[in-house]
């Protein structure tokens, strides 16, 4: 009992300790004073546990704070600890369950008193990942449903775990030691024999099933995982990101928990096939999944031309030739030297480039609408200019010297593709920020080559950038090859493919909801036939890719989605009396109407000028350019989640790659970090 006259009065502390996995704690008490400082305690435990044990790892964890005691130095007055504390002496490192994004799960030692920022980082070493700092960790939502039927019968799928420990031929833990596959540096290595450079990923990587794509799962075992899914259902599951700087314990995740490792933030840094095996793998998978699971959108040419590179993908994984990465383009020194110039320089190569050139300009005769409360869509044509980030449109030509009709000003705009290449449909819609909102802009070009120009031109704009940009060009071809994707029509010289010979189950690649949608205009066996065929034809177009080719061609594909890399949640702006949703990307913020699903207010991170968070409240608030300031509070999660998601964008766009690996944990957290 605390004497509460006397400072000095010593009391006594109950203190469980945890041995080994699968043993029943035992628990000991003390007397102690309130100076005695937690290495003094600790010692005192072991000593009288009097166990041959090493007791390095295990620190000691406060459950009614949830927080651990892993100031040494500190003493027990100074943490605060009295004779009602309830302390555990348990390890620090526990076996943690992960489902990778290609839905698989596996099993690994981590830190739990580490924030999870730095235990992602040790996952992601233990699992060969580069750019950790993309990834983090989500707690799937509870589904009372679930847990039910887990009581009676385990589900198959979720037995087989790959035990990541046993694996990397260590006894446990996440650390460089630990795993004899991990490469620190990146640094290419040589070939014992000839001396000549190595494949990397063979030598990093070694047999590694995190390479490997898994195989299409048949129809229904499909239409089980598929849940139709609203911008709120999905603001529920984004609600379940950790925080990453308090560790996994402090966040309620206990020992054998299941957590879903993903990548967080949709803006991938340096992907390089020789040395991110396993990351272009897993992230093929989670777009592969994402399109599947119909987590974004896609159109019906897009979900075919999806399907054919899933299909190919397969097929070449299937394929009992070995990897070869032999193939790879290597970097000669020229352009290796100018590389390091575009560092030097601090990356301004294109804006050096803008400086000294004229910037050059797109002048077209284009079809333009405008919409308007019941009145049919009706394109008129006019002559359109293209300059800077500015489109000028007159009505026709001849008048393209004197004032234009109107000048549209594309930078901090949205640019959403409206394309249908079978119907040869090629659109683009152009939503404008004004005062009250958005507005609308159809733009419809005459063929892909047009369109291709049109559309680069008009993204790059609503980054702020100009054609002078020596992206411009690299952006028209990445849409002119996605353009040539989505195209059914086999490439001159090319035969149709003999559906009668192909063994294909066409079902396994699209969404369930596709499938249900395609049977309604197709009957029985005819529906398998005409679904594998169209596909098939998708297929001839990419025929020729390789298997890492193909994975990134998939994964460029499923960043030109309109809806990609957004995630949703709902919040409450402050004057507004109704719940609005929220859409953050790697670029962005969103204001979305929640009951049309409709943008009405789009926000450029390049255009902000400082955030906050009043967490008495739990109110964000954000100053941007032009005197333009938003506040919300966050309905569907805490508001920690969402000032998160911002400055990790904001981080992220602060790397160069002058950084080589290394990350800067102190800036992550500076930019995302609570109160502290």
């Amino acid at each position: 009992m605390i004497n509460t006259e006397y400072g000095n009065t010593s009391w006594e502390l109950s203190v469980q300790v945890d041995q080994r996995e699968g043993d029943e704690g035992m628990r000991f008490k003390f007397r102690v004073k309130g100076d005695l400082h937690i290495g003094g305690l600790m010692l005192k435990l072991v000593e009288k546990i009097k166990a041959p044990q090493n007791w390095s790892d295990h620190a000691l964890w406060w459950e009614q704070r949830s927080c651990w005691l892993l100031k040494t130095h500190w003493t027990l007055d100074k943490y605060g600890v009295q004779a009602d504390a309830d302390l555990r002496y348990t390890p620090q490192h526990k076996p943690l369950c992960l489902q990778l994004p290609n839905m698989k799960m596996v099993k690994l030692t981590v830190s739990y008193s580490a924030v999870v920022f730095k235990t992602v980082v040790e996952i992601c070493r233990a699992l060969n990942i580069r750019r950790p700092e993309e990834l983090s960790l989500l707690k799937p939502p509870d589904d009372p449903s679930k847990k039910k039927k887990n009581r009676k019968d385990k589900n198959p799928a979720l037995e087989d775990v790959l035990d990541m420990d046993i694996f990397n031929g260590g006894s446990g833990g996440t650390g460089e030691r630990s795993n004899p596959l991990y490469s620190k540096t990146m640094v290419p290595t040589y070939g014992p024999e000839n001396g000549t450079p190595a494949s990397a990923t063979s030598l990093w990587f070694g047999d590694n099933p995190l390479t490997s794509s898994q195989p299409n799962l048949p129809p229904v075992e499909l239409a089980k995982m598929y849940q139709q899914l609203s911008m709120v259902d999905k603001a529920i599951i984004n609600a379940g990101w950790l925080d990453s700087s308090r560790s996994l314990m402090e966040q309620g995740i206990g020992e054998h928990d299941r957590l879903q490792l993903r990548f967080k933030y949709h803006c991938f840094f340096d992907l390089n096939p020789k040395y991110d095996a396993v990351r272009i793998t897993q992230l093929y998978e989670q777009a592969r999944w994402s399109i599947l699971l119909e987590e974004i959108n896609c159109t019906e040419e897009e979900m075919l031309m999806f399907a054919s590179l899933q299909y190919h993908i397969c097929k070449m994984t299937m394929s009992t030739e070995p990897l070869d990465f032999s193939n790879e383009p290597e970097i000669d020194e020229v352009e290796a030297a100018l590389s390091h110039l575009e560092v030097t320089l601090g990356g301004k190569t294109d804006r050096i480039l803008e400086d000294i050139t004229d910037v050059p300009k797109l002048a077209d005769s284009l079809k333009l609408f405008r919409p308007k409360r019941l009145a049919l869509r009706s394109y008129k044509e006019y002559w359109f200019v293209f300059k800077d980030t500015t489109i000028s449109y007159y009505k026709n030509k001849e008048t393209a010297s004197g004032e234009p009709i109107e000048q549209l000003h594309l930078r901090g705009c949205e640019v959403v593709p409206d394309v249908n290449v079978m119907d040869k449909k090629f659109g683009i819609k152009l939503l404008l920020p004004v005062a009250d909102g958005m507005s609308e802009v159809y733009i419809r070009c005459d063929n892909e080559t047009q369109y291709a120009k049109w559309k680069a031109a008009c993204t790059l704009a609503s980054k702020g950038k100009t054609m002078a940009y020596s992206s411009y060009r690299s952006e028209v071809k990445n849409i002119q090859s996605f353009l040539q994707m989505k195209s059914l029509a086999p490439l001159p010289g090319q035969s149709a493919p003999d559906l009668d010979a192909m063994e294909m189950n066409a079902e396994c690649f699209v969404s369930p909801r596709y499938t249900k949608r395609y049977k309604t205009k197709q009957v029985g066996v005819y529906l398998q036939y005409r679904l594998t065929a169209r596909i098939l034809e998708a297929h001839q177009n990419i025929a020729s890719l390789s298997l890492n080719e193909a994975k990134m061609r998939f994964i460029h594909a499923w960043q030109s989605l309109a809806e990609f890399g957004i995630k949703y949640y709902v919040v409450r702006f402050r004057g507004s009396k109704k719940d609005e949703l929220m859409g953050i990307s790697y670029n962005r913020l969103i204001r979305i109407d929640m009951s049309t699903g409709l943008p009405v207010t789009t926000w450029r991170f390049a255009n902000m000028k400082q955030w906050n968070v009043n967490w008495e409240i739990k109110q964000v608030a954000i100053e941007f350019d032009q005197n333009v300031s938003i506040a919300f509070s966050c309905v569907s999660c805490d508001c920690k989640v969402v000032h998160e998601y911002i400055g990790g964008y904001i981080f992220l766009s602060t790397r160069s790659k002058d950084q080589n690996e290394t990350l800067d944990e102190e800036l992550f957290h500076k930019l995302t970090g609570g109160q502290e």
